[in-house]
């Protein structure tokens, strides 16, 4: 192999960056971007406008209430965002022809997945942070108590559990032979992420005397389930919210407890992903 041929094979950034474009583009231009997009500051705005603005009322509690609601909130909402962006995205550009007709070019196909990941990630940090901005404004207008590091960071999770949701759909992408199809799968993982995930493990927990380490441990294996305890972990107050996992969590981790929760969201970000990349460049088909 010749260093003109290697070079050529790694991804270039002016490509990656023109293709990255055209992805944040198209996304805000689709109906589902919209559609969650208004979905999730509508909501977030409403249930801070909600929140009891008593000054004289402890601020954990305050801001409590809103940040609890803005995470239950964020658990369904995000990720079928992520996953509906990332279900659409190669399997509606092969469906279409866009994607036989961008590898046309010279084009790798390395880049044409980086680009089209990072379109939609900057998409959906759009949409998350703008979210966050718009219930902070209200925040501020209605007087509830918050504490600003402690809303950054859920905002930030939030982003994080986003782009994993988004990797998982690249996957089921990279799988389904429509996008139908890919979209029915990523509506499927959702409702297996968001509801069957929480209350069947609950359900399962209470009916065979799970032990609450291994409950910990299966928490974590659900991406929704691992922001969630990361985001309350983070607040001062009472840990009844985080439940006997959760609690278990703080125990036995202490104050790693964040840094294990937000590497456990990290490797969601990362694993789905690449076996996605992995698909996609390895695949003549796809």
């Amino acid at each position: 192999m010749t260093p003109s041929t290697f070079s050529r094979e790694m991804p270039e950034l002016r490509i990656v960056k023109a293709i990255a474009r055209k992805e944040l583009n198209a996304a805000v231009n689709s109906r589902w971007f919209w559609l969650w997009a208004l979905a999730f500051a509508g909501l977030a705005a409403l249930l801070t406008s909600v929140a009891l603005p008593d000054s004289s009322v402890d601020g954990y509690v305050g801001f409590g209430r809103t940040a609890a609601s803005l995470v239950s909130l964020v658990q369904i909402i995000v990720p079928i965002m992520g996953l509906t962006l990332g279900a659409l995205s190669i399997a509606g550009q092969r469906e279409t022809g866009a994607l036989r007709f961008l590898l046309s070019h010279p084009i790798t196909r390395t880049e044409t997945f980086v680009g089209t990941y990072l379109g939609l990630a900057a998409a959906l940090a759009v949409t998350t942070f703008g979210g966050f901005g718009l219930a902070g404004l209200v925040a501020i207008a209605r007087g509830v108590p918050a504490t600003t590091a402690s809303f950054v960071w859920i905002a930030g999770l939030s982003w994080l559990l986003a782009i994993a949701m988004l990797g998982v759909g690249m996957l089921v992408s990279t799988v389904a032979k429509t996008s139908a199809a890919a979209l029915g799968g990523a509506v499927f993982l959702w409702l297996i992420l968001v509801f069957l995930g929480d209350l069947g493990l609950m359900g399962t927990a209470v009916a065979t005397r799970m032990p609450v380490g291994v409950l910990f441990s299966a928490a974590l294996l659900n991406p929704t389930e691992a922001f969630r305890l990361a985001a309350l972990s983070s607040l001062a107050g009472s840990l009844d919210v985080l439940g006997p996992a959760g609690r278990f969590a703080v125990d036995q981790l202490g104050d790693s407890l964040l840094l294990v929760l937000a590497l456990g969201l990290a490797l969601w970000a990362v694993v789905p992903t690449t076996a996605a990349w992995l698909r996609f460049t390895g695949r003549s088909d796809i």
